[in-house]
């Protein structure tokens, strides 16, 4: 009969980092849900999941909303060749965009999206960088589409003949007013928002199908109605490359209408799911996924075609230019004509509503994404993972650019386009490398193709619009400089989750402590790793450090792999090398793993450690920056500015001794 050996250390050790712990009631509240960092944990969500048709209406309220001013658009950049461009969308939804996003939701199960595909193409710092600048591209897209969602309704509001007059030029307060009431609905919760957009998008298609149908009845049902747009398609362009060419130009003005994509893949962990273990969860989850994606882009389809039909054929053209009554707002001019100022003004408030809520799905986007970066590259603050302090945090910016812009729609839009875009052009980069890689000989050439009509499209938008390329780059700049400054002041973290210890090391940690009561750790930066380098240094520290008499010793190694890492479980290995004990670990940053081994080996042994080192020649400057950016550098000093940080008692710290 074997027994378990007696070990005065456990397998697994927490870390000792002390995280600031909620003092009063706003705290508790504002701290309470937390967005689950990618891997393993985002099986668990920060919120309630919900059925994948529910998901779906929140992130329809931005892909279905975009109905309010779309077929407007098309008419205004194609004239009569409108419904031709928006097939083209069409196609390029149903056969580009769902299968490209269906193979990203495949590839980033945790509602990564396409930056995480692209972050593992290039290492270290390189990798964090590309990562911060898409996104600057995300957070672009994203928070513009709130500030410019919101603005958009408070034109509909406005443009109302019931509206309140004496609000006429009062934009940007109404626009503030509507993104601190959204702001409000995600301090609440998630299940709060899915249960606003349910109804809005209901209400919202609803409506819009009962403008199509009596649209179409109109198209057909009036003489002369159908053959004079027939009649204005040939005599304007004639055929064949005539009607291709315009709408194939008009194109870049109307791939606006597939912004829901990236926001639906960042939204999987609050999709629910069924199966007992975390691989049928996912796969669950995945196919719910599937079904949100392929379900939401058909029912756009169809009321995109339908939508562009009925206005160009209906609404003179004049009326779609800058002034005119359609001008953004075609399907509500046709509310009002056909239909009669009562629907009308329901179908106003209805698009309102939605435009307003527009930006819930971006919000939730911003929420399930950007957390699961920025605090474990140690780039953000760890409250930075918390929901409601990031729903501030954003409903601020928002605040910010729209009182910047003056709450004008236009001036947004280009930015608007410009992020929307790059992501999508990110997301088509990354399935394209994923399936020449997968060997798959007829998906790589297809998503190549389907990359470069989006990058035809970025950059016809950045030539047209170039002041969207300027507003990207500074939420890039910003970004990148919160997390510079974030990643500096977070320097005497621990930086660990827990530590483990396999076997050997247990062993090597009780014999020590057996042998005379003590713990000393002596820091060894590996070379040959072999006996006459363990002889040395254990002679070069005696002589250093004041390691009492012939008292037991175990080296401590560290090694640095991908600084630009920031947090983890670290795995300490025993290994003997001709009698010398040594603990082996791998760690981002070598003064951190040590400071938390340290820690570590006190708290679970009641034994309090000495750790031995020797000053390091340099700069200090030279070393802080060697630090900062390689994970090492004078490391006794970071050491002990770490423990100080972590342990507030001088007599419980474990003790460092510096010689040379």
């Amino acid at each position: 009969m074997t027994t378990t050996p007696e070990y005065v250390l456990p397998a697994r050790v927490d870390s000792a980092q002390r995280e600031q712990r909620p003092g009063g009631p706003v705290r508790r509240w504002l701290l309470e849900h937390r967005v689950a960092p990618v891997g393993p944990e985002s099986d668990e969500s920060h919120a309630k999941p919900q059925a994948w048709w529910k998901v779906m209406t929140l992130t329809g309220v931005d892909y279905f909303s975009t109905l309010s001013y779309l077929p407007a658009i098309a008419a205004l950049a194609a004239g009569a060749l409108s419904p031709l461009a928006t097939l083209l969308i069409v196609g390029l939804t149903l056969l580009g965009m769902l299968p490209m996003y269906r193979r990203v939701a495949r590839e980033s199960p945790d509602g990564q999206g396409s930056v995480a595909m692209l972050e593992h193409l290039l290492p270290f710092w390189r990798g964090k960088i590309f990562v911060l600048v898409l996104l600057g591209f995300v957070a672009t897209s994203w928070i513009i589409t709130i500030t410019l969602s919101a603005a958009d309704a408070s034109v509909h509001m406005v443009e109302n003949p019931v509206f309140p007059s004496f609000m006429h030029g009062h934009e940007v307060i109404i626009t503030c007013v509507l993104l601190l009431i959204l702001g409000f609905v995600f301090l609440l919760g998630f299940s709060e928002a899915v249960a606003v957009a349910i109804p809005l998008v209901a209400v919202f298609l609803l409506l819009n199908a009962t403008i199509v149908v009596v649209g179409l009845v109109d198209v057909f049902g009036t003489a002369g109605a159908f053959t004079n747009w027939t009649h204005a398609l040939t005599q304007e362009h004639g055929g064949g490359f005539g009607l291709l060419l315009p709408a194939l130009i008009a194109f870049p003005s109307l791939v606006l209408g597939l912004s829901g994509f990236e926001t639906g893949v960042s939204m999987m962990p609050l999709v629910a799911a069924a199966g007992t273990t975390a691989e049928e969860r996912r796969a669950s989850r995945l196919a719910n996924t599937k079904k949100l994606l392929t379900v939401a882009a058909g029912i756009m389809s169809v009321y995109l075609i339908a939508t562009s039909f009925i206005t160009t054929v209906l609404i003179p053209h004049k009326e779609f230019e800058d002034g005119g009554a359609a001008s953004g707002r075609a399907l509500a001019y046709l509310a009002h004509e056909k239909l009669g100022p009562a629907f009308g003004t329901v179908y106003d408030i209805s698009s309102v509503l939605i435009l307003w809520f527009a930006g819930a799905s971006a919000m939730a986007g911003l929420i399930n994404i950007i957390p699961r970066y920025l605090p474990g590259y140690g780039m953000a603050p760890e409250w930075g993972r918390a929901v409601r302090p990031i729903v501030l945090v954003y409903t601020a910016i928002s605040i910010g650019i729209t009182i910047a812009f003056g709450a004008d729609v236009n001036a947004q839009a280009g930015a608007y386009a410009t992020g929307i875009l790059a992501m999508m052009v990110s997301g088509a980069v990354a399935v394209t490398i994923s399936a020449f890689r997968a060997g798959q000989k007829a998906a790589g050439p297809a998503f190549t193709v389907l990359t470069l009509i989006l990058l035809y499209a970025l950059g016809a938008n950045v030539v047209e619009k170039p002041d969207g390329i300027l507003i990207s780059a500074i939420f890039i700049g910003g970004i990148v400089l919160v997390s510079l400054v974030s990643r500096i002041s977070r320097t005497t973290e621990l930086r660990t989750d827990a530590i483990e210890f396999d076997d050997e090391a247990r062993r090597f940690v009780t014999e020590s402590i057996a042998y005379d009561g003590e713990l000393n750790i002596v820091a060894n930066r590996r070379e040959a790793g072999d006996r006459a380098e363990y002889e040395g240094k254990e002679a070069e520290q005696r002589g250093l450090n004041p390691v009492p008499g012939r008292a037991d010793i175990i080296f401590l190694e560290v090694s640095v792999v991908d600084p630009s890492q920031f947090s983890g479980t670290l795995r300490v290995d025993g290994v003997d090398v001709d009698g010398y004990r040594v603990l082996r670990t791998e760690s981002p940053a070598a003064p951190n793993a040590i400071a938390a081994i340290l820690l570590a080996l006190r708290d679970a042994t009641g034994v309090r450690p000495h750790a031995y080192f020797e000053w390091a020649e340099g700069s200090p400057l030279t070393h802080l920056f060697r630090y900062l950016i390689l994970g090492r550098g004078d490391t006794a000093p970071v050491v002990r500015e770490i423990i100080r940080s972590a342990e507030p008692d001088p007599a419980k710290r474990p003790g460092i001794h510096v010689g040379g």
